[in-house]
């Protein structure tokens, strides 16, 4: 998931904006698009033209590709949306009275004191220890 620094608070390892790492079987349509023309051009062993079927077939397969390729980014773009949330969730809570339930099935209240973030993902400090927002049971004003 590439998402651009000016869009968190935290940092995230591994991401810089504007460089893409690619896997080995990520296709982009260029490519695609060379892979089409060169099957579409080259002559099959019984005679006929396309080497793969008739040209509607490599139509439906532009238009699949275009979809999924589609999908693609709009699956980034809600984990982006998503993380955003869950940033400002976090940062709306410093001040607030919490509960939280801890791995060991014990129940901690405090105050969040602050929050961190860790690769653009927000946790909570409450009494000096750090908590998943995960870990949320209960949120409450301070009874000052």
């Amino acid at each position: 998931m590439d998402i651009p620094s000016q869009m968190t608070i935290g940092s995230l390892e591994n991401v810089v904006p504007g460089e893409e790492t690619k896997q080995n079987s990520d296709l982009d349509m260029e490519q695609f698009l060379y892979i089409i023309s060169n099957a579409m051009s080259m002559p099959s062993l019984d005679g006929s033209s396309g080497s793969g079927g008739g040209e509607t077939d490599y139509i439906g397969q532009m238009v699949q590709f275009g979809m999924l390729d589609s999908m693609q980014e709009l699956t980034e773009t809600m984990q982006t949306t998503m993380l955003m949330t869950q940033q400002q969730q976090a940062l709306g809570m410093v001040g607030k009275q919490v509960s939280l339930k801890t791995e060991e099935d014990q129940l901690v209240n405090g105050v969040v004191e602050k929050v961190r973030f860790d690769s653009g993902y927000a946790t909570i400090q409450v009494d000096g220890k750090s908590y998943s927002l995960n870990n949320i049971v209960e949120v409450g004003e301070t009874s000052d």
